[in-house]
């Protein structure tokens, strides 16, 4: 790997602001993370492979599925998105940086403070406990004494500082730093289901933040937001939760839909099949994805008309997704498919992506809905969105993508291994689950009585979640594998045609010495589409933004002012607030190039 891109010691990452560096950070954070989730599923699984089972207590049953939601959606999906937003996007829009390289590296440091923060709570005094979406009136202070909500609302409220952060990075970066000639209807997909996305953080992440202060108050202060004998409204907290929650499904599958849409062409040897339909379809899906929160509560009673609007407006967003998947599969027909990695894993993400979308359509349908929901149909039906949708389609950009990051390709046998080991033993793992759902199996339920009916799906789902455990371990080794002595990949090893494939891998600290001119769509694959010698060694280097370390000090004053809110010391809380004011200071009148 190349020196200047890459080198230096600790000290040089942590003070980092080069774009690439924090996208290898959050895609580094986030694996760990993703891991660490991934183990938590796996002592749920192992407790429920037979009835009775007495692995696990009923209380760290509860810690372990708490987390392991929380962990997967916060810690592990989003920031590997985040990753990939990184480290791409100014390349495929030709800039040099995002618009604010020191607010990205505290964008960074903070989510992983706040991660490290939520998991330390295993340490003291046990993690949350209360589930992942933090139902009132479980999470008062009646049910849930104790410090482990509290863990939960100061740690997502820091992690949603991180988000808000990053996307208004990415709305300034890619709407201002666009290189000469990239209008709107030329970006990649990729970049414009990011931009999407981060309007999605922005206008969703709000609701949820209100939800968490309110709790805060109810639990700190003796106010009764959530308290029905009080006044307050128990039903509240599920629309401040969902208002948030259902966008942030899109949050989670439109970076997977850009990533698709990056893939299939490049391995078609075909544009993008409809690219204004694809573009247009995850507007319209960012913004009916607004409309449709209250079918997670068809269960609470809101009465005939409220469900009848929400059924319909759930059955309306299958349309833009639908086009998605047919722009897809017209893209690959008549292709000259070239049957790498990447291309596997993209087929497999719109196989089980249609398994999951069908269950969600069952889902619009209030009567059904009730008998669906809280078992573990619906368990099955979002770990096909997003596991068999979001995560296939990330590791299809990893096996796209790494090789642009490291100079390296990965082993495409290993590769295809992993694959298959992973799509089976996901099925394995999650399709038990329908039937289970319809036999009545409650979710969140840490053991069961025998003779049930649930005892043999349970045994196939837990020996298909070892397997998927073991198919993770293969993708480790490859990456290991790949770092050590993989094949050089070059500048373009798939002959792609967006503007990241015109630059060395991995690409030199300052991206383009010059500028490209864009003159159309798919750059590399039309003559004159990209006038660009990355490398032209008659234009100076480009002066870059100095590393800082205060952005990483900035991040930490939160994590302390939260640390002092669940030890009750105003004197810790103070010295958080000293830290951020120290740092903002420091931020401000350091220089900003070297």
């Amino acid at each position: 790997m190349s020196h200047d891109t890459y080198g230096g010691g600790v000290r040089s990452w942590m003070t980092t602001v080069d774009h690439k560096r924090i996208g290898i950070m959050y895609f580094v954070s986030a694996i760990v993370f993703f891991f660490v989730g991934g183990l938590e599923a796996l002592l749920i699984r192992l407790q429920l492979g037979s009835p009775e089972n007495t692995l696990i207590s009923a209380d760290l049953y509860n810690q372990l599925f708490t987390m392991h939601g929380t962990t997967m959606v916060f810690l592990a999906v989003m920031p590997l998105s985040s990753a990939f937003f990184n480290f791409l996007i100014p390349l495929q829009i030709g800039a040099r940086d995002v618009a604010f390289p020191r607010l990205n590296a505290f964008s960074f440091w903070i989510f992983l403070f706040g991660g490290l923060f939520l998991n330390s709570s295993f340490l003291f005094g046990g993690a949350p406990d209360a589930g992942w979406f933090g139902y009132a009136n479980l999470t008062s202070t009646q049910y849930s004494p104790g410090i482990r909500v509290d863990y939960w609302v100061l740690g997502l409220q820091l992690l949603g500082i991180s988000s808000i952060a990053s996307a208004l990075n990415f709305i300034v970066t890619i709407i201002n730093l666009r290189a000469p000639g990239m209008r709107f209807m030329r970006m990649p997909p990729f970049t414009w289901m990011t931009l999407l996305t981060s309007f999605l953080l922005i206008l969703a992440f709000p609701a949820i933040t209100v939800g968490l202060v309110m709790l805060m108050f109810d639990r700190t202060f003796g106010t009764n937001f959530f308290n029905p004998a009080a006044g307050g409204d128990v039903l509240l907290w599920q629309h401040l939760f969902w208002i948030f929650g259902h966008p942030e499904v899109y949050i989670l599958i439109l970076p997977a839909f850009g990533v698709i849409s990056e893939v299939i062409p490049t391995f078609s040897r075909k544009t993008l099949f409809g690219y204004p339909f694809i573009i247009y379809s995850g507007v319209l899906i960012a913004f009916l994805g607004f409309g449709v929160w209250a079918h997670h509560m068809f269960a609470v009673g809101l009465g005939p008309i409220a469900n009848s609007v929400f059924s319909a407006g759930t059955m309306l967003i299958a349309i833009p997704t639908g086009v998605k998947i047919f722009n897809w599969i017209a893209t690959m027909w008549g292709g000259r498919l070239r049957m790498d990695t990447p291309l596997y894993f993209a087929i497999g993400f719109i196989a089980m992506f249609i398994i999951g979308g069908l269950s969600g359509i069952m889902h619009a349908s209030p009567p059904t809905d009730l008998q669906q929901t809280d078992t573990y149909f619906i368990v099955a039906h979002f770990h096909y969105v997003l596991f068999g949708g979001t995560v296939f389609a990330l590791f299809a950009g990893m096996y796209y993508w790494i090789p642009k990051v490291t100079g390296r390709l990965l082993h495409e046998g290993l590769g295809k291994l992993h694959f298959w080991l992973m799509f089976v033993s996901f099925n394995l793992t999650f399709f038990p689950m329908h039937f289970l759902g319809m036999n009545g199996m409650p979710r969140r339920t840490f053991t069961y009585l025998p003779g049930l009916g649930f005892d043999l799906m349970n045994l196939v789902s837990t020996a298909g979640s070892l397997l998927l455990g073991a198919s993770m371990l293969v993708f480790v080794w490859n990456l290991v594998r790949s770092f050590r002595r993989g094949s050089p990949a070059g500048r373009n090893p798939w002959n792609a045609a967006t503007l990241e494939w015109s630059l060395p891998s991995p690409p030199p600290h300052y991206n383009f010495r010059t500028i490209p001119e864009v003159g159309g769509r798919d750059p590399l694959w039309r003559p004159g589409g990209a006038e660009v010698d990355p490398e032209d060694p008659t234009a100076p280097e480009p002066v870059m933004p100095s590393p800082s370390g205060w952005p990483m000090l900035l991040a930490l004053g939160p994590v302390i002012a939260a640390t002092g809110a669940l030890l009750s010391s105003l004197l810790v809380v103070f010295v958080g607030v000293a830290v951020v004011v120290v740092s903002v200071y420091g931020w401000a009148f350091q220089p900003l190039e070297r």
